[in-house]
């Protein structure tokens, strides 16, 4: 189950990532971050259980920049994109 949480994870990330390029998400569009949160969620849980901090660290802070996004275009402010 692991392993499949982590494949799901890194699909979700990867198709959000490959749709923005393709012009069919904008990255500040809720089902962009709402992708990446999942997806990086997913994968942060799964480092956590095997204790691999430097993935714990970069999918957390994507999950919480995602989360942080959201939470911001909900209240009217900008959003966090990468250039």
């Amino acid at each position: 189950m692991y392993d499949v949480i982590q494949i799901l994870g890194s699909v979700l990330i990867l198709a959000a990532f490959i749709a923005a390029l393709g012009g069919r998400l904008q990255q500040s569009g809720y089902a962009y971050l709402a992708v990446n949160a999942i997806g990086s969620a997913a994968l942060t849980a799964t480092a956590v259980i095997g204790r691999e901090w430097g993935f714990i660290l970069l999918e957390g802070v994507w999950a919480a920049v995602s989360i942080y996004s959201i939470a911001r275009k909900l209240s009217g402010g900008s959003v966090v994109t990468h250039a």
